[in-house]
C-alpha cells in the first residue's frame, strides 16, 4: 500500500514542501531514498522504539520510504513523525483522511514523546502559500507556527496524540495567537534599559546620534570600560521593529534554532556579543545594520 505525507525542508530562511511516499510490499525490509542525510537514516530505530513503548504495531514488511523531490537533500531528525504516520497509515493503523491536509513534522525519542525542531515558522508560512490545512508540530513549536493567519496549528507531546489527531478522537485544539496584541505586548518588554546607564555622558550622546541617524558605530576601548554594557542597551533606544521586520527576524532565529522555548515572536532588536577571550587580535566593535545591533569582529589590521 502507497501513503504520502507531507514535511518541509528549509534552505536559508526559505521553506520547501517535502512529500514522504511509503510502500508496504512483501518482505522484510527498511529502504530510505531520496537524498537523505544521516539522522534522518537513523530514523528507522526511533521510530522503531517509539512504536513498541507507545503501544503500535512496526509492519513486518519491506517499507521503502522515499522523500520528493529527490534532489533535494534532507538534513535532521524532524522527519521522524512525518515518515512515522505514513507507516501507520500503510499499517491501517492511522486513517488517511487527513493527511493531505497537514504539514507533519517532528522528532522522536524513543519513549514515543516528541521533540521540538528548528525552522518552524518558515515552514509555516510556507504551508500556508501552498494551501494546507494545517500543521501537526510538537508543542514547544506550536505558538510559533500559530503567528502565520489562516493555519490551524496542533500542538501534539507525543505519537499517540497525532494518532488521535488524525483518527478524529483527539481532544486537543489548534493554538490561536492575536499577533496584533502579541507583537504590541512583547514590545514594550526590554531586559536591558538605556536609562540605566550611569555616567558616560560622551559616549551617551554619540550612541543617540548613531541611534537617530542609522549610522554606524565603533567603541574601543579597555575591558571593563562599559563597551558590551552600553551597546547591550542601544536596541532600547532604536526605533521598534515593525510586524514585517520582527517576522523576518523571527525566521532567522527559528532556522537558527534560536528562538527561545514556546516563543512566539521577536519584537526585539537583536543584539549578538561573542566571547571576550575570541582572540588576542581582535577588536571588538558595535555596528548598526539595518537598524539591528550586531556584535562582529575585526581584526585590528583591518581598522
Amino acid at each position: 500500500m502507497l501513503v504520502k505525507t507531507f514535511g518541509s525542508a528549509f534552505f536559508g530562511i526559505s521553506a520547501t514542501t517535502i512529500t514522504v511516499e511509503v510502500n508496504l510490499g512483501q518482505g522484510i525490509n527498511f529502504i530510505l531514498v531520496g537524498l537523505p542525510d544521516n539522522a534522518v537514516k537513523e530514523s528507522q530505530k526511533r521510530i522503531v522504539a517509539a512504536f513498541k513503548n507507545a503501544g503500535f504495531n512496526y509492519p513486518r514488511h519491506e517499507i521503502t520510504v522515499n522523500m520528493a523531490p529527490a534532489d533535494i537533500r534532507k538534513e535532521g531528525s524532524a522527519y521522524d513523525l512525518t515518515i512515522a504516520m505514513a507507516i501507520l497509515a500503510g499499517s491501517g493503523q492511522v486513517s488517511q483522511d487527513k493527511l493531505s491536509e497537514f504539514i507533519i513534522m517532528g522528532e522522536l525519542s524513543l519513549d514515543g514523546s516528541i521533540q521540538p525542531i528548528k525552522g518552524v515558522l518558515p515552514i509555516a508560512i510556507q504551508a500556508s502559500r501552498e494551501g494546507f490545512k494545517g500543521l501537526i508540530l510538537p508543542a514547544a513549536n506550536a505558538r510559533e507556527a500559530a503567528i502565520v493567519k489562516g493555519l490551524m496549528v496542533y500542538g501534539v507531546d507525543n505519537i499517540s496524540q497525532v494518532v488521535s489527531l488524525l483518527n478524529g478522537e483527539s481532544t486537543v485544539l489548534p493554538v490561536v495567537i492575536d499577533i496584533e496584541k502579541e507583537f504590541d505586548v512583547s514590545q514594550r518588554k526590554s531586559d536591558f534599559d538605556f536609562m540605566d546607564v550611569k555616567g558616560q555622558e560622551n559616549i551617551k550622546r554619540a550612541m543617540e546620534v548613531a541611534a537617530a541617524g542609522g549610522h554606524n558605530l565603533i567603541m574601543i576601548g579597555p575591558p571593563g570600560a562599559g563597551k558590551t554594557m552600553l551597546a547591550r542597551r542601544l536596541p532600547s533606544i532604536l526605533p521598534p521593529l515593525t510586524l514585517e521586520e520582527a517576522l523576518e527576524t523571527t525566521k532567522i532565529h527559528s532556522v537558527a534554532g534560536k528562538l527561545a522555548k514556546h516563543a512566539a515572536l521577536i519584537t526585539v532588536r537583536p543584539f549578538r556579543s561573542p566571547h571576550h577571550t575570541i582572540s588576542d587580535v581582535i577588536e571588538i566593535d558595535v555596528v548598526v545594520k539595518n537598524n539591528c545591533i550586531i556584535f562582529e569582529s575585526i581584526k585590528l589590521d583591518d581598522i
